[in-house]
């Protein structure tokens, strides 16, 4: 059975799929790729634009490896498979929340860790640095669980499933709370002029610059005592349905059959940007609807290199004529502890470049990443990017001792492939 990606871009033709539904399960395919001299891998719900899941061995699809298995006070144990849409919604009805979530909620809990998926804030991570245990099978069968102290948690939190096939994950969790949601429109200068007020004013903060113009939709989202005050139905869909995903998406279309008109479709949809707010549950305000299949390239940097990024950014997209209908997305987190985080040891701020399905433009990514790896900068794991262990390794402090690891766990690579080899060596 074929496997293809969200974004269409990765596909593979694994030897044989199963879908495991307990972690003895998942321990009898890892035995019998390895009798078998086969790889194995576990896909999520392919939502990563490089081939990090893909495998020519034994495909494990995680659809019936869900739901919660414990709840103890702030700890909440989820099995690998279960995504992130149905943990917050097992969340919710128990009166808990995560502290902090990417925007993106049809992903596994597993492929989102494994790849370090990230949402923004000031104070708190991504959904790595919320883990307080986790379960792998390892590569000879057996089961371990790694915590607070261990190599292996560190290294396995952003493991690219090149550890071990992760089975469980044990969340930090709190009560339920409410964020004010607060939309407005400002410039790209005047972003660039106040980004250390901007960061260190808002728990949350999430802006898109319009190429081709100077305007940006700026997103702050704040704890708020309630009580809630959620967009009504008709606003709800004005916002999120029609304009940022029907309206926009002909808007792309448009733009990929006429080129020429992208700055001026650009221009209507700058003046189109309005001011609004909502107070409402966390899990709510943080996540948001993707109806229009993109391709994407995401970097992280240090966060005192943002300004300059952007200003690059702007610079390049100007002097070689680009015509770019998605916004450049701009996000920021603290330091994380994970090894293979994109945000491992430094304040981080992260840039990420889109482009509409249908009309990939290879040289506008190839560009973007020059100015960003002059600055140092990680590129996402499940994001577009060329970069290599040689690279790689001058990046992260930790990179070697990932590697010497990976080597000790998993040294016939029963849980390799391709891309790996590139990333990892």
């Amino acid at each position: 059975m074929a496997f293809t990606n969200w974004a269409r871009n990765q596909t593979a033709a694994p030897a044989e799929v199963r879908t495991p539904a307990s972690t003895e399960d998942v321990v009898r395919a890892v035995g019998d790729a390895a009798a078998g001299g086969r790889r194995l891998r576990m896909i999520g719900t392919g939502h990563s634009f490089t081939g990090v899941a893909l495998t020519d061995g034994i495909m494990l699809r995680p659809s019936a490896l869900t739901g919660l298995t414990s709840v103890t006070g702030d700890r909440v144990t989820v099995l690998a498979g279960t995504p992130v849409r149905e943990l917050n919604a097992l969340l919710a009805a128990r009166g808990l929340a995560l502290a902090n979530m990417g925007d993106i909620t049809e992903q596994t809990v597993a492929g989102a860790i494994q790849t370090g998926t990230h949402g923004t804030g000031r104070d708190s991570g991504g959904l790595a640095d919320q883990v307080v245990a986790l379960e792998l099978v390892l590569a000879d069968g057996s089961v371990v669980t790694a915590g607070p102290g261990e190599d292996l948690f560190d290294a396995a939190r952003v493991g690219l499933g090149a550890l071990g096939v992760l089975t469980s994950v044990t969340f930090r969790v709190e009560p339920a709370f409410l964020l004010r949601n607060r939309r407005r429109r400002m410039t790209l200068s005047a972003i660039l002029d106040s980004l250390d007020s901007l960061t260190s004013e808002n728990e949350h903060l999430d802006f898109f610059w319009l190429p081709h113009t100077d305007a940006c939709l700026v997103k702050t989202n704040n704890r708020d005592p309630g009580p809630a005050r959620p967009p009504g139905a008709v606003k709800y869909w004005l916002d999120n349905v029609f304009l940022e995903n029907t309206l926009f998406g002909a808007a792309c279309a448009v733009g990929a059959r006429f080129p020429g008109l992208i700055p001026r479709i650009n221009a209507v949809s700058a003046a189109a940007l309005g001011e609004s707010e909502a107070v409402d549950a966390s899990y709510k305000i943080f996540t948001s609807r993707r109806d229009v299949r993109f391709l994407e390239m995401e970097y992280a940097v240090p966060r005192e290199h943002l300004g300059q990024a952007l200003r690059e950014t702007r610079a390049l997209v100007e002097r070689m004529g680009w015509r770019v209908t998605f916004p450049v997305e701009v996000r920021v987190t603290p330091p994380s502890t994970a090894w293979l985080s994109t945000a491992y040891g430094r304040q981080s701020a992260y840039v990420a470049c889109h482009m509409y399905r249908p009309t990939p433009n290879p040289a506008y990514f190839a560009g973007v990443e020059e100015i960003m790896t002059r600055l140092d900068g990680r590129p996402h794991w499940g994001k577009l990017h060329t970069r290599d262990a040689a690279y790689l390794e001058k990046v992260y402090p930790r990179f070697a001792n990932f590697v010497a690891l990976r080597d000790r766990l998993d040294p016939g690579r029963l849980f390799g492939n391709a891309y790996l080899e590139t990333v990892l060596g």
